[in-house]
């Protein structure tokens, strides 16, 4: 199997794009749709708060758990049909939760959604790295990753307003009827790779044992894990579940500016996305330094946060705000790692085995965040204090311990490689300074 090897991006492969990019969108949406009805599903299902958190964790660990399967089933049957499956399958998940009456109907409804979203990215990450070619593939990574988040705009703001205006059942059908069109869609006019493509004939078993322990072998795989791990989980957590709590009870902040904040949070990836992708393109065995750089500048900002006496100032909380915004598009450089290091044939697997990282520590840290929290808080209250906040947002400190020591040891490995091969790179500094006067980045 082989890449697009064209100089400039064809006009056909940014509609295969486009067409990719719908189903991902739409993927988002299905995943952010339960979220924005929370108090609905509670008066729906009679269920308290812990019980719809739950729901939110299981679709968690039901993505996480497929990643690895669905890396392997995409390089076996290719985008087309893992991205129709997906679509399918979170139609009938949001079908079901349209009828859903009890808690264990409406969390099979989400296991279904869980596992169709599991099925879009990586596949579309898929056509991305067939159809454009290898300098490119970074900015388009980070910009599938960048729109597709406007699904939780239709999310909070259609969808909402047509689940005020009409009924649950109306509104999780119309849902589920998005994705039988963009199901439709893909069917009519979604390609694998461009005409003339040598694809790899479907593997056999034995094989597809021997791919995946290859893909997992290589170094470059588990710097792509271990970059979205250390890069991916702060953010996330902060925008998922517990940036609101904190911004709120624990720093005072009223519910207009915090939801403001997590706004901000969105917008810093939108625009620093690209420019990442960029960085990526032009600078491609420079990619770890920046992955320490955003490393650096969370923890950074999070201990001084953490640290300071009394609730933190605004302009502080921006700050961290603005960092934060920084850490899911960093977390798209683990694949371009992965991309560049696997042959064509392992792209999914590859893709796959590091987008466990960092739904892993996020998932991880989300349960730790809440266990000292509760920990700390008497009776049972959710009214928790600042200081119960700072320790338990302390447990980002082990995740990025483990993340770092990943990305420096295979970053070792993948440079001793690359010396073998008569490649040595430059300090840093003298690489920038050759760049900028247009010479060698290496010696």
């Amino acid at each position: 199997m082989t890449t697009a090897t064209t100089s400039r991006p064809t006009a056909r492969a940014y509609a295969m794009w486009l067409i990719a990019l719908a189903a991902y969108t739409v993927a988002v949406f299905h995943r952010a749709s339960l979220g924005v009805a929370g108090v609905e599903a509670q008066e729906r299902f009679s269920a308290g708060a812990s019980a719809i958190s739950l729901f939110l964790v299981l679709q968690l660990v039901v993505y996480a758990a497929m990643q690895v399967p669905v890396g392997v089933a995409l390089d076996r049957f290719g985008s087309r049909r893992l991205i129709l499956a997906g679509a399918l399958t979170m139609a009938a998940g949001q079908a079901t939760l349209a009828v859903a009456g009890d808690v264990p109907t409406a969390i099979a409804a989400r296991v279904l959604v869980g596992a169709g979203d599991a099925m879009t990215f990586v596949s579309v990450l898929r056509v991305v790295g067939l159809w454009f070619p290898g300098r490119t593939i970074p900015l388009i990574t980070q910009l599938t990753g960048i729109l597709g988040q406007f699904g939780q705009i239709v999310a909070a703001y259609p969808l909402v307003a047509l689940l005020h205006s009409t009924s649950w059942e109306s509104t999780f059908l119309g849902a589920a009827a998005v994705s039988v069109l963009v199901a439709v869609l893909v069917v009519v006019a979604l390609r694998d790779a461009p005409p003339g493509t040598a694809l790899a004939a479907p593997a056999g078993l034995a094989e597809v044992r021997r791919s995946l322990a290859l893909t997992w072998r290589e170094p470059g795989t588990r710097i792509g894990l271990y970059t979205h791990l250390v890069t991916q989980f702060s953010g996330t957590v902060f925008a998922l579940l517990w940036g609101y709590p904190f911004l709120v009870l624990g720093e005072g902040l009223s519910p207009g500016t915090a939801a403001g904040l997590l706004t901000l949070l969105v917008v810093v990836g939108i625009i620093v996305g690209p420019l990442f992708g960029r960085l990526c393109g032009r600078w491609p065995l420079r990619r770890s330094s920046l992955v320490f750089g955003i490393l650096a500048a969370t923890a950074a900002m999070w201990t001084v946060v953490l640290l300071w006496p009394g609730r933190a100032p605004l302009p502080l909380l921006v700050l961290l705000v603005v960092v934060l915004g920084t850490n899911g598009p960093g977390s798209m450089i683990g694949f371009d790692f992965a991309r560049t290091w696997n042959p064509a044939e392992r792209q999914g697997s590859a893709s796959g085995v590091v987008n466990v990282g960092g739904f892993v520590a996020s998932l991880l840290t989300v349960l730790a965040v809440g266990a000292v929290l509760d920990l700390l808080t008497p009776g049972g209250s959710t009214d928790y204090s600042l200081d119960a906040f700072r320790a338990a947002f302390a447990v980002q400190y082990v995740f990025w311990a483990i993340g770092l020591v990943g990305v420096v040891r295979h970053r070792r490995q993948l440079r001793a490689r690359l010396a073998r091969d008569g490649v040595v790179l430059a300090p840093l500094v003298v690489a920038v300074g050759a760049r900028l006067r247009g010479r060698s980045a290496y010696r």
